[in-house]
């Protein structure tokens, strides 16, 4: 049995977004392909069904927040290769190996961990390298490598697979910090290379060749970096957003996408309001003429922002109805006066009806915050529908 309020993914939209975003990064780099971010559940969305979708459009790398994460993509039938971004210092390192994971190492402690568990396994163990620019959150400092690195590039039971960095300011077109981390990455990687060269000069293992071709992928630009400057696209581009059909803003795209979720539901009572009469929590709204309060069965419980309440809209009739009085744990109440509106009405909360769309920008715009948050939010008791696969 399902609730009225239903998130609907739509998977064949999803895999377009992928083909379209791998079409666009190879005009400027032939050789060029892409990791699937798919962290947090896919962004909402449903890492499983997502991340499945995504193999079969020919995506061969996905991304991950954490070896759990890794555990539940490997438990929903995954077979490509897995990238866990998120630091292993209190992870169960078993699963790397149980599940196949290949980890981030983006701190000295988390190298020693990591070959430990690899000798421990007697495997060896393929990882992508994190290098801090100016994010100042996980990686090694770009300029003290000289000191950190060494031990790390010599581990018996580890080899280079990557090497990558992260924006800290990528959606943000006045700062300088974007184009001070291109030239920090751009330095880090030359240092690598000697590094490691010195560190396998007695070996055969070198992980980066001098004779290019064969060596660790370098990665850097997510969604805002990827729309902002093809120099950073490097050996392949980690979209997150944009794989959902959405820009992050600021930013425009000219990538052709279309939004993969909608968030629906039904009308579930209507009543009248005198004049004067206040409405929801607080009577933070009061009626100024008789009104129309439409009654919907989603609110903050399934991941909706108080904060809506005078500022956002739903879509009723295809008209926007704007959303009053607060919006409650399990429900909200719209203003629908002059329209002609019965129970079990549908409700556009995401998405579009007739003419008229809410996107996830605009709800962002509305509440001060960002589309990453609005998606992520969307509860867990709201059932995610999946729809066409091509």
């Amino acid at each position: 049995m399902i609730r009225p309020t239903v998130a609907r993914v739509d998977l064949g939209a999803i895999q377009s977004n992928f083909r379209h975003i791998a079409e666009y990064v190879a005009r400027e780099r032939a050789e060029a392909r892409l990791i699937a971010v798919v962290k947090a559940n896919a962004y909402g969305h449903g890492a499983g069904q997502v991340a499945r979708a995504l193999e079969a459009a020919g995506a061969d790398l996905l991304a991950c927040a954490d070896i759990e994460e890794g555990a539940a993509l490997r438990a929903a039938g995954v077979t490509s290769e897995i990238l866990v971004f998120g630091a292993l210092s209190v992870s169960d390192l078993d699963g790397l190996f149980d599940c196949r994971l290949t980890p981030t190492i983006s701190t000295p402690g988390a190298a020693r961990a990591v070959q430990a568990a690899a000798a421990r396994h007697r495997q060896t163990i393929r990882y992508h390298l994190k290098i801090d620019t100016g994010m100042n959150r996980l990686g090694f400092r770009f300029d003290n490598l000289q000191r950190t690195l060494p031990e790390l590039l010599a581990s018996a039971n580890l080899e280079l697979a990557g090497i990558y960095t992260h924006f800290a300011t990528a959606d943000d077109p006045d700062s300088a910090l974007f184009e001070q981390q291109r030239a920090r990455f751009d330095r880090a990687l030359v240092d690598i290379k000697a590094l490691d060269r010195d560190a396998h000069k007695n070996s055969d293992r070198s992980a980066i060749r001098a004779d290019a071709a064969v060596g660790p992928c370098v990665h850097a630009a997510n969604s805002a970096a990827l729309l902002r400057d093809s120099r950073v696209w490097f050996d392949r581009a980690r979209p997150g957003l944009l794989l959902y059909g959405i820009a992050p803003p600021p930013l425009a795209s000219t990538i052709d996408l279309a939004p993969a979720l909608s968030l629906t539901s039904r009308v579930v009572a209507v009543k009248g309001v005198r004049d004067g009469e206040g409405v929801g929590y607080g009577a933070r709204f009061t009626a100024e003429r008789p009104t129309t309060i439409a009654i919907v069965p989603a609110g903050y419980a399934d991941g909706l922002d108080l904060r809506l309440a005078g500022r956002g809209f739903v879509l009723i009739r295809g008209r926007r109805a704007p959303i009053v009085g607060s919006v409650c744990m399990d429900m909200l109440m719209a203003d629908v006066s002059g329209l002609d509106i019965s129970p079990g009405d549908p409700v556009v909360i995401i998405g579009k009806q007739d003419q008229s769309r809410i996107d996830v920008r605009e709800m962002a715009a509305q509440i001060g915050t960002i589309p990453y948050e609005i998606l992520c939010r969307i509860g867990s008791r709201i059932e995610r529908v999946y729809e066409r696969v091509e």
